[in-house]
């Protein structure tokens, strides 16, 4: 028995989408399949305590570090938008390590910067070229058509959810990466 769940986590909630996942499989639910942005399937399955990690990275072109995951027993489950979905079964890890994918602080704060690099970037060049400019053109007439008034409407909505997005996100993952980056000291 399969069931869908729909759950919006952003680029800086990772650990608490790892997080929400062990409880899903507490209650007896493992999960198979993520579709982006927000949907997720999950399995019928006995609960059990199961660890779950993400990680930003192409499997493709990490061969060698799937085979180690495999080799230290986790279970690749899947990929979506970039991130790896990875498992293990709690009574298998014997220490707080052996339920990190990553062996040090340094390594966990290379992610945080991955994931600013390869997703923040992006949504700030986004917002400075392409919502910004538009919003300026509907706010100083240049719009001149049928449907300036939606345009200028839904440009306006971007407009707060993008800021909405890069003041929390940004500030999150500075906050995780500084918290890695202080315990490695």
């Amino acid at each position: 028995m399969n069931k869908k769940e729909t759950r919006f986590f952003t680029i800086a909630d990772y650990e608490e989408e790892e997080q929400w996942l062990r409880e899903q499989h507490r209650s007896g639910w493992k999960l198979v399949a993520m579709t982006a942005p927000c949907f997720y399937t999950f399995e019928s399955c006995e609960p059990e305590d199961v660890i779950y990690r993400l990680d930003f990275k192409d499997p493709e072109e990490n061969e060698g570090y799937m085979d180690m995951l495999k080799d230290f027993g986790w279970e690749y489950v899947g990929k979506c938008i970039g991130w790896l979905y990875f498992r293990k079964a709690a009574a298998d890890v014997e220490s707080q390590e052996e339920g990190e994918l990553f062996s040090d602080n340094l390594s966990k704060a290379e992610l945080v910067s991955q994931v600013i690099r390869f997703r923040m970037l992006p949504l700030c060049l986004i917002f400075f070229c392409c919502i910004i400019p538009n919003l300026l053109r509907f706010f100083h007439g240049e719009m001149q058509g049928p449907f300036d008034l939606f345009f200028g409407i839904f440009f306006a909505v971007m407009c707060v959810i993008y800021v909405f997005l890069i003041t929390y996100c940004g500030t999150k993952l500075s906050r995780i990466r500084e918290r890695y980056e202080d315990k490695n000291r």
